[in-house]
């Protein structure tokens, strides 16, 4: 198909989808040639247009400052441009400037001599860097005006705040702003914070600080995986992935790596599919996978097909070798449960509830407490799901017992077990073991907690029971870590104690056994927890084949011996040198990079629903996801690089 243009245009040959572009001239000088190789001859045929087309950027033109005196041109950003009129020269080239400056400019200021050109040249720089200098305010301060409107947002996501607050926050600050300094209304006014806009920015923020996991991930020597399941408050499942990486620097990563929803079913295969994704997504390698922790629900645990079991035997097809661990605080607190004394708990959880469930009840007694000016103020409420509810029930009910029992015989309900010594002598036994009990439980909390120093209160906590069973099985039995069972013992001597004692001997006994059957998985991964952690006093007959002549030489010097007394466990393997020991420093990343608790799930579950609440069931997966991933992140967001990102500085976009 052929085009002719007219005599200052040119000439388009199009066939079987070239194009051929030529010079008008050439197209009308020989009309034959185009006629037997143009159209016979579709190939690219470089015009004589393009051909003399000028390579301007190999020509290395450069501004001349003579011009600016000449000519009155400057160089800005890389352009020529006149200082009076601000127009652009296309070409560094000394005809053009001086073409411009002798057609528009000559006659105005050829009369000017060489000290007032210089002045002049002065004034129109002046000029020029302030009109630049207008631009640019404008353009930083809807950058920060936009900044602002992005760490509002984070602090709403970070607070569990509706997406809403954001109008709240502003209407605020636009009085603080009315007040101390309304020179600058404007300014905070220009701050966007409608919905939109908050749900936007959290929006950005999460999707930033998923990069920057994405490109530690990348880096990872070793991770593992912490997963538990819950559902929200509009009934949805949701399964929290959890990922700790380390990587050949010893750094240790603790994040959540995503938030799968579950519309259908919740079986092991569900949620193995929904963590492939996740692990997946990240592009995280199977191969480095060294662990998988969760809690002790079936979908979780079980043999066959639950979540723990198909990650191990994908980590195993893909060359690697993962660990299956049960929470060590799951497994303490289903060890605690072995002491049922429910002829304390029952009559001790009536009368708390029989105060706190009436209204009437509960300031009564309140005041009650306050005019007999009690230590304490209130009983609390017994729920057996929370970690510490067990111990700070019983704890204060055995606190305020003289109270509790007066206050109910004034309301015609007494409590005759607070008169039986073997009662009260049973209650005081459960709040002193229930206190150490939750002693444990506060020690295994917490954020990048290491899986051997976690064991490590496991192992001391066994000890303990151990040194309570031989205090309380003695013929003149001793409580000194049972100060409560010493205070009533002392106020009711009893003469079948020894006995009593021996029942308590007998729960603590039954405690320990649980605790030694319970941790099952973690003692089998003992010998290399103990290699980690104290490397210097470990058999190398004892260590494995690859480590022995690296642990002998680290025995034997003593920089290092000295190294490791002073240095945290992280910090000493951080600077264990890489050439001589290179196994040591791999078993270091691989239990560095262990969960030894679910600790981060069930801290996040109460996040959830603190933001996904009833007046908040509609908030979406994905912005309960973006929440969450705020909420519990340690990676800062490079806002920064959001506003560089970002097209314009509009402040609501």
């Amino acid at each position: 198909m052929d085009f002719y243009f007219g005599i200052d245009q040119i000439f388009v040959s199009r066939e079987q989808g070239h194009s051929v572009i030529v010079s008008t001239a050439v197209a009308h000088t020989c009309p034959i040639y185009f006629q037997t190789h143009v159209a016979a001859n579709p190939s690219p045929i470089i015009s004589t247009m393009a051909s003399k087309k000028r390579k301007v950027d190999s020509e290395g033109r450069r501004f001349q400052e003579k011009w600016e005196l000449q000519y009155f041109f400057t160089d800005t950003r890389g352009n020529c441009v006149c200082l009076i009129c601000q127009e652009t020269v296309a070409l560094f080239k000394e005809f053009n400037v001086k073409r411009h400056y002798q057609t528009k400019h000559a006659n105005a200021f050829d009369k000017l001599t060489a000290s007032d050109r210089a002045e002049k040249v002065k004034q129109l720089k002046a000029a020029l860097a302030s009109q630049q200098r207008f631009f640019t305010r404008a353009n930083d301060s809807n950058e920060n005006i936009t900044k602002a409107s992005y760490e509002v947002a984070m602090l709403i996501a970070k607070h569990g705040k509706p997406f809403t607050e954001g109008t709240f926050v502003k209407d605020c600050v636009m009085k603080m702003v009315e007040n101390i300094c309304p020179e600058k209304k404007q300014e905070f006014m220009n701050v966007c914070l409608a919905r939109n806009t908050v749900a936007r920015r959290i929006e950005d923020i999460s999707s930033d600080i998923h990069r920057q996991l994405g490109d530690r991930g990348v880096t990872f020597d070793y991770f593992s995986l912490a997963c538990d399941e819950s559902t929200d408050a509009s009934d949805t499942a949701q399964l929290l992935i959890f990922l700790r990486g380390v990587d050949d620097d010893m750094n240790v990563t603790e994040e959540l790596l995503d938030l799968q929803s579950l519309k259908g079913q919740t079986r092991g295969t569900d949620l193995f599919a929904a963590v492939c994704a996740a692990v997946e997504d990240m592009k995280l390698p199977w191969s480095k996978v060294c662990g998988i922790i969760t809690d002790g629900a079936p979908a979780m645990t079980g043999e066959r097909s639950g979540l723990s079991t198909l990650i191990c035997n994908k980590v195993s097809e893909e060359g690697g070798n993962a660990i299956k661990l049960h929470c060590i605080i799951h497994q303490q607190a289903l060890c605690a449960k072995i002491l049922k004394f429910d002829h304390v708990m029952k009559p001790a959880v009536k009368a708390i509830n029989s105060i706190r469930s009436k209204a009437l009840y509960h300031r009564q007694f309140q005041q009650f407490l306050l005019d007999i000016q009690a230590e304490y103020g209130d009983v609390i409420y017994h729920n057996d799901v929370r970690w510490l509810s067990r111990g700070s029930a019983l704890q204060r009910f055995f606190s305020l017992r003289g109270e509790i029992g007066n206050f109910l015989d004034e309301k015609g309900q007494p409590m005759q077990e607070l008169s039986d010594p073997v009662w009260l002598a049973d209650l005081a036994f459960l709040v002193d073991i229930t206190k150490h009990l939750n002693a444990l439980n506060v020690n295994l909390q917490g954020r990048d907690a290491v899986v051997s120093q976690l064991y490590a209160h496991i192992k001391a906590f066994g000890s303990k029971l151990q040194l309570f069973r031989r205090h309380l099985s003695q013929s003149e039995p001793c409580t000194a870590h049972f100060p409560a069972l010493k205070e009533v013992i002392d106020r009711f001597p009893q003469d079948n104690i020894g006995a009593q004692m021996e029942r308590y001997a007998t729960d603590v006994t039954s405690l320990s056994v649980e605790l030694n059957k319970r941790f099952r998985d973690f003692a089998a991964i003992e010998k290399e927890m103990l290699l980690f952690s104290s490397p210097l006093s470990v058999d190398p007959d004892d260590a494995p084949p690859q480590l022995q002549l690296e642990l002998i030489e680290l025995q034997c010097d003593d920089e290092w011996r000295g190294r490791h007394q002073q240095l945290s466990l992280v910090d000493f393997y951080r600077q264990l040198d890489k050439g001589r020991f290179p196994e040591m420093r791999t078993l270091a990343k691989k239990m560095l990079s262990l969960f030894g608790s679910t600790y981060l799930c069930e801290q996040t579950f109460s996040v959830m629903n603190l933001n996904k609440s009833r007046l908040r069931s509609k908030l979406s997966d994905s912005h309960l996801r973006d929440i969450l991933r705020i909420s519990t992140s340690a990676v800062k967001p490079d806002l920064a690089c959001l506003l560089k990102s970002r097209s314009q500085y509009h402040p609501s976009h």
